[in-house]
């Protein structure tokens, strides 16, 4: 934890009052503001949820919500087999897997919190700035392997192939099997790290990793690298995943936060899952520079005569 989010984390604290306070009573041992719980969030979003768990606890001290970051695919494995009752993943469940939950009587609760983005990496060095959706396809796909300006070998590199950013990419390609020149490392800020030291190599991370350009370790990572800038269609204007742009969606690789729950039972993972949906949550999310699911973002239109 950083100083400036210590510092934003504290200021909300100071200035916002949280509405669910009371929660649950009589025997429990945890309400909405008390007690311990420990949520699956996917890697990608682990800077934002830094903060908001520092924040949460500053509100509520007798609060211990206890993170555990994984792949995607870990998390929803260990929700089904009831090993933890909160995660946080970037989609909802599907009708198939709603039914698989319904017939072992697992009832869930789904809350979408948030949108946010796919971000393509590539070393400073690299001319070769901005890509369409079909050239990516070509490149994951293995049709396409050169760069244009340099020539020389495109190298792919992912967090994990168990991530939610895999899974959306492969996704992309309608699970086309990947050539070798596609890779995983074991973490959002590795890949960071491969691009920096590999000239030739695109990264695909989390952008919630280098979106806060208030956040000092937000600005670290972005040093010796950039970030490129994605068109739908060839030819066409292409976007970085800037707030703005994941909000209209012209940044064609947008996705979105979910926070799902085990049973209707009322207690610390319900308090925590209803502060990231209310101001305070939301105003985090914010000033993480994705986009919001309870308000939109102000988009200006500036003319000039």
């Amino acid at each position: 934890m950083n100083a400036f989010t210590k510092i934003f984390a504290l200021s909300t604290i100071g200035i916002l009052v949280y509405s669910c306070g009371g929660g649950a009573t009589g025997g429990q041992d945890d309400t909405h503001s008390r007690g311990k719980a420990e949520i699956y969030f996917e890697e990608s979003y682990k800077p934002l949820f830094e903060t908001s768990i520092y924040t949460f606890e500053g509100l509520f001290p007798s609060a211990d919500i206890q993170p555990v970051y994984k792949t995607e695919g870990e998390i929803i494995n260990a929700f089904f087999e009831k090993k933890v009752k909160t995660i946080c993943i970037t989609r909802d469940f599907t009708p198939k897997e709603k039914a698989n939950l319904k017939k072992a009587q697992i009832e869930v609760r789904s809350n979408m919190i948030a949108f946010d983005a796919v971000a393509l990496i590539i070393h400073p060095d690299n001319i070769d700035s901005t890509l369409s959706i079909d050239k990516l396809k070509r490149i994951l796909t293995g049709k396409d392997t050169l760069w244009s300006s340099s020539g020389k070998r495109i190298n792919v590199v992912f967090d994990n192939a168990n991530s939610a950013n895999f899974n959306y990419m492969r996704k992309l390609i309608n699970n086309a099997d990947l050539p070798d020149n596609v890779f995983a490392v074991k973490s959002n800020e590795e890949v960071i790290k491969h691009v920096k030291d590999n000239p030739s190599s695109i990264g695909i991370i989390g952008v919630n990793w280098i979106s806060d350009h208030d956040d000092k370790t937000a600005l670290d990572f972005l040093k010796g690298i950039r970030v490129m800038g994605v068109s739908k269609k060839e030819g066409g204007e292409a976007f970085q995943p800037y707030q703005a742009y994941i909000y209209t969606k012209e940044y064609p690789l947008t996705r979105e936060v979910w926070m799902i729950n085990i049973g209707s039972r009322s207690g610390l993972h319900t308090g925590f899952v209803n502060f990231m949906q209310q101001e305070k949550g939301q105003l985090i999310i914010h000033k993480s520079a994705l986009v919001t699911a309870s308000e939109p973002v102000r988009i200006i239109e500036m003319t000039t005569e």
